[in-house]
C-alpha cells in the first residue's frame, strides 16, 4: 500500500484530510443517511476548512457544483432535524398549544400545569422556558407576544421542544 500525500487523489490539498478515511472513521453509511456520499464528503471537507475551489479541484468539478452539493446537503440536514423534531413532538407526553396573542410570560405556567397533569418534570425555570419558547418560536414570537400558533412539547425526560403550529 502506498502512502497518501497532499495533492493525491484521496487527500485534500488544503486540509491534509483523506475524506474517505474521515467518513469511515465517523461511521458514515450512505444507505442509512439522508446525505449522499458526495454530500457527506463535501461537508466533511468544508467543516475542516477546505475552500469550495479546492474541493472542486480535488473532485474534478466546478466550484459552483460543489456549492450546489453543499447547499443541498445543508438543506437535507435541516429537513432531517425537522423530521426528528416532529417525531419527538409526536412522542412527547406533554403537548401544549400556545395560541396567537398569548403573552410569553404566561407560557411557563401553561407548560408547568400540563407537565404536572402528565406527571412529567420539566427541568427549566420560568425565564429559561420563556427563552426556549422565544428562541424556538423564531419570528412567531416578537417581544412578549406570540404572533403565530406554537406547540410546546415536553418529553418524558423533560426536554422542551417548540414547533410552529397551525391551530
Amino acid at each position: 500500500m502506498t502512502e497518501t500525500g497532499p495533492g493525491d487523489e484521496h487527500e485534500s490539498e488544503h486540509t491534509g484530510v483523506d475524506p474517505d478515511a474521515l467518513l469511515e472513521g465517523i461511521g458514515f453509511d450512505a444507505d442509512s443517511n439522508v446525505l449522499t456520499r458526495r454530500q457527506a464528503e463535501v461537508l466533511a471537507l468544508r467543516e475542516r476548512g477546505a475552500a469550495q475551489a479546492d474541493i472542486a479541484a480535488r473532485l474534478g468539478t466546478s466550484r459552483a457544483n460543489v456549492s450546489s452539493v453543499e447547499a443541498s446537503a445543508r438543506a437535507n440536514i435541516e429537513k432531517a432535524r425537522e423530521t426528528v423534531a416532529f417525531a419527538e413532538a409526536l412522542r412527547a407526553p406533554v403537548r401544549v398549544p400556545i395560541e396567537r396573542g398569548t403573552d410569553l410570560y404566561t407560557v411557563p405556567s401553561l407548560v408547568y400545569d400540563a407537565c404536572d397533569d402528565a406527571g412529567v418534570k420539566v427541568n427549566h425555570t420560568a425565564p429559561e422556558l420563556m427563552k426556549i419558547v422565544g428562541d424556538g418560536g423564531g419570528d412567531a414570537v416578537a417581544g412578549r407576544e406570540v404572533k403565530a400558533p406554537l406547540y410546546v412539547g415536553v418529553t418524558s425526560e423533560g426536554a422542551v421542544r417548540v414547533r410552529r403550529s397551525e391551530l
